[in-house]
């Protein structure tokens, strides 16, 4: 053990910096354009209302990550620990875009004007997160009971099914719009980040792949053989130093709590998510030698989704995964103060503007891609091999709320030429109601199915049919499956007789298998006792 004083700043900081701060600056630009290009939020509301915010988190959380670096430096008298990363979670902001904040919009633009509703967009989501920060709050004071509750296959079923299905395969299409500069960026992080083949000069592989991507991206402008919206710049000129964001202090978001607890099916889970992960990061840092204090580290997490929810932010913070690899690197604390200083940065002067005008995101979300893959490997690295299965089973509700995205979007374009599901036959507009029930509150599902499977294969049916019990319990309420347009929770005393019918098929159809699994489990205990008895006669 090295008495020596704390060497916070180190060359492989150079290296970690942009490792993670190219993560966080992905996110903001996957979350901005997707509310822009799929849902039509105007960009320059996002970014002097919603970035500011939602930087603000980064800024918080890293900052109290680098101080908790020198707290552990001084209390184990080491010189060579690595500061725990933090930044966007990637699936929240999925989540986020596409199950709270696009259909909030799309829903209040058919009473309201654009500017109107992004506002009440705008409210929603700090509720979510506020309301999501809460949450994390009660969990990191029972961080460890809540892992142990949950079986591992629920929990990172439910997280491989947001990965693989939406954060690798929705970039992906991106990439795929320019696939000459895609490829080439894609390729170099896979090879750097998986294959672990470094760069000559050793630049960080998630930098080379912007560079590289990027210049082959503008000298096909400048060939003419891609187009470029210039028109972009005007944007971020109109986005240099925000002040809107600070009408969040008038509190004005709270009158619309109400309104946002129905998209608590899909931020719940996700706070439980970044709990999980937090806990997992925690104990991946341990392996690599800096042993952070489980609550403590949660608890950053929350404040910082706090933090960011009471000035506007819409997407909650997450510690990150790579701190051995951010550890290899020979980073220590200087790489989390460089990014809280230029996430936060880029949100409250508003130069991010500029970042999402300059930086083609073909270039940059190939890393989401890879975020994506590399989760789902953990997952599976993570959970017993026998449980595959169950989180395998946690990636089909996913795959309905994938289709759903493309049928919302396909709908609303035929909508505006008259076209509506009601002109469809009988039986299709059964299966898209039936892909729409499924996709209601997926990432419950997602881990009820999961949980439920893995007790089973466990052989402890009790369990299982505890699980679906609950998923009853949630289908009566609409918390899962609910038929409602924009899936909103309710009481299902208040529902028509035509709209209660679904609660009450999947709520009884799991109430049975609930009620199977335990005839089944007192006939295997029964069945145990007697061959037990036969064996001692």
């Amino acid at each position: 053990m090295s008495k020596s004083r704390y060497q916070w700043a180190a060359p492989g900081d150079v290296n970690a910096f942009f490792g993670l701060m190219l993560d966080n600056i992905a996110d903001l630009l996957l979350a901005v354009g997707l509310l822009s290009v799929v849902f039509g939020l105007p960009t320059n509301f996002a970014l002097r209302y919603m970035v500011p915010g939602t930087a603000v988190g980064v800024l918080v959380g890293d900052l109290l990550f680098f101080w908790m670096a020198f707290s552990l430096a001084r209390r184990t008298g080491r010189n060579d620990v690595t500061a725990m990363p933090l930044g966007l979670d990637t699936p929240s902001t999925f989540g986020m875009v596409f199950f709270v904040l696009g259909p909030a919009f799309l829903h209040a633009k058919e009473n309201m004007s654009v500017e109107n509703a992004a506002i009440y967009t705008w409210h929603v989501g700090i509720c979510a997160i506020f309301v999501s920060g809460l949450f994390k709050t009660a969990c990191a004071l029972g961080a460890n009971w809540v892992r142990r509750v949950v079986p591992r296959a629920g929990l990172l079923g439910s997280l491989t099914a947001v990965a693989l299905v939406l954060i690798s395969f929705l970039p992906l299409l991106e990439i795929m719009h320019y696939p000459v500069v895609g490829f080439v960026a894609l390729a170099i992080v896979l090879t750097t980040l998986v294959a672990k083949i470094r760069v000559p000069g050793r630049i960080p592989g998630a930098l080379a792949a912007t560079l590289v991507a990027g210049a082959v991206y503008y000298l096909m402008v400048g060939l003419d053989v891609i187009h470029h919206d210039w028109g972009q710049f005007a944007e971020a000129r109109q986005g240099l130093l925000p002040y809107e964001w600070l009408g969040v202090f008038r509190f004005e978001w709270i009158a619309v709590l109400p309104d946002s607890l129905q998209y608590l099916p899909v931020v719940i889970p996700f706070a439980l998510g970044t709990v999980v992960g937090g806990i997992d990061c925690t104990e991946s840092a341990a392996a690599a030698g800096d042993d952070f204090d489980t609550r403590k580290v949660i608890g950053v997490e929350a404040l910082a989704t706090i933090v960011a929810s009471l000035c506007g932010g819409v997407i909650q913070t997450t510690p990150y995964i790579g701190h051995p690899a951010y550890k290899a690197m020979g980073g220590r604390a200087a790489y989390t103060l460089a990014t809280a200083l230029f996430v936060g940065g880029a949100g409250l002067l508003g130069y991010f503007g500029y970042l999402y005008a300059i930086i083609p995101k073909a270039t940059v979300f190939p890393i989401l891609v890879f975020v994506g893959l590399e989760i789902t490997a953990q997952s599976f690295q993570a959970t017993a091999k026998k449980h595959y299965t169950a989180v395998a089973l946690a990636c089909v509700p996913a795959l309905a709320a994938l289709a759903l995205i493309f049928i919302d979007k396909i709908f609303g374009e035929l909508a505006a030429q008259g076209v509506a599901i009601a002109s469809l036959s009988e039986s299709l507009q059964l299966e898209l109601q039936t892909v729409r029930v499924l996709a209601s509150g997926f990432i419950v599902t997602s881990l009820l199915w999961a949980s439920g499977l893995a007790a089973i294969i466990d052989r402890r049916l009790n369990v299982g049919a505890v699980y679906f019990g609950i998923a009853a319990i949630c289908s009566f309420f609409g918390v899962i499956h609910s038929p409602l347009p924009g899936s909103p929770m309710f009481l299902p005393w208040n529902l028509d007789a035509a709209s209660i019918e679904t609660p009450l098929q999947y709520g009884g159809g799991y109430l049975l298998t609930a009620a199977v699994l335990l005839v089944w489990h007192c006939w295997l205990q029964q069945a145990d006792e007697r061959d037990g008895s036969s064996r001692s006669a």
